[in-house]
């Protein structure tokens, strides 16, 4: 199956992405703290992170057009931000800085054991958009859109703009709000976190969770499952599309990647197996490296290893 999505014509950009960024503090220790105790850290970095962000990047890396749409901060951590974006070639003309606003940031800690992260985090509410200050034309300067549910009064207007000018919309969907309902029915392919499906839905099986969730939106269904791989609802059957082994370092940002490997195989108009082999792979290889952007395979190492 493919979706053969028909994208507008003349968009200066491939891929328009509104939604979070970050600096990453990311500290790998030997083993998960208990309380009250104290440890030596094995290394620790300082990168920019974020999901819709990281999307962007790995996929200028991989040779798309891309503007990412945001906020940060005024200080240094918002500077630091915007320049890990700007540096990699992502159009940020439509980045706005916030006056006196903390840039959100992460404090992540790696467990050198499992190499599974604990995020621990802090967004200032200033960061949150006020009606009036998005602008239509910029959002829907693309071929797709790529949302979060993090601002989500925000990403319903973006996402309700690029339906009315016939543009497909994606996105990283982890957490359950009020309004979180409305925005997915909203979504053209719907790609969520593991735990999702039966966090919106109650159900804790996650091929019913996942039924359920259709019947909340007509949109694509798919959920990432780790280094399980993924599963989707296609034609009314669960397709699972397993992950490849990989020894991993870190899981910081292999979610974000995925995404961009889901949207990178949209592009191609590739076959939804295709698609999903290349995300698993792309966000697989990820996990090579600490952190979410220093570990985004370049596409000639992903196809290399399909093709193996």
């Amino acid at each position: 199956m493919r979706f053969n999505l028909s994208f507008p014509k003349d968009r200066p950009f491939d891929v328009v992405g509104m939604g979070l960024n970050s600096v990453d503090f990311l500290t790998v220790v030997p083993e998960f703290p208990a309380l009250n105790s104290k440890m030596r850290i094995r290394q620790f970095f300082k990168q920019g992170g974020g999901q819709v962000a990281t999307a962007m990047v790995a996929l200028t890396r991989w040779g798309a057009k891309t503007k990412y749409i945001g906020k940060v901060g005024s200080d240094e951590l918002g500077q630091f931000s915007l320049h890990s974006i700007q540096e990699e070639g992502v159009d940020v003309s439509s980045v706005t800085v916030e006056p006196e606003a903390t840039n959100q940031f992460a404090i992540i800690l790696v467990d050198g054991i499992s190499s599974e992260r604990t995020i621990l985090w802090d967004r200032d509410e200033r960061l949150m958009y006020r009606e009036g200050e998005l602008r239509k034309e910029e959002v829907c300067s693309g071929k797709i859109l790529h949302l979060d549910g993090h601002d989500i009064g925000a990403a319903i207007r973006c996402a309700r703009w690029a339906r009315q000018e016939g543009i497909p919309t994606v996105i990283d969907i982890d957490k359950v709000e009020p309004l979180t309902g409305e925005l997915i029915r909203e979504i053209d392919f719907v790609i969520t976190s593991s735990r999702f499906p039966a966090l919106m839905t109650g159900s804790p099986d996650r091929e019913k969770a996942l039924f359920e969730l259709q019947k909340l939106t007509s949109g694509f269904l798919c959920s990432t499952l780790g280094h399980e791989g993924a599963m989707a609802l296609v034609n009314g059957e669960i397709l699972y599309v397993e992950g490849f082994k990989i020894k991993a370092v870190d899981t910081t940002g292999a979610g974000d990647v995925f995404h961009a490997g889901f949207i990178y195989g949209l592009l191609q108009n590739w076959e939804v197996k295709e698609i999903l082999r290349f995300a698993n792979t792309a966000a697989g290889l990820k996990c090579r490296e600490i952190g979410g952007r220093k570990g985004i395979p370049a596409l000639e190492e992903v196809q290399t290893f399909l093709s193996r």
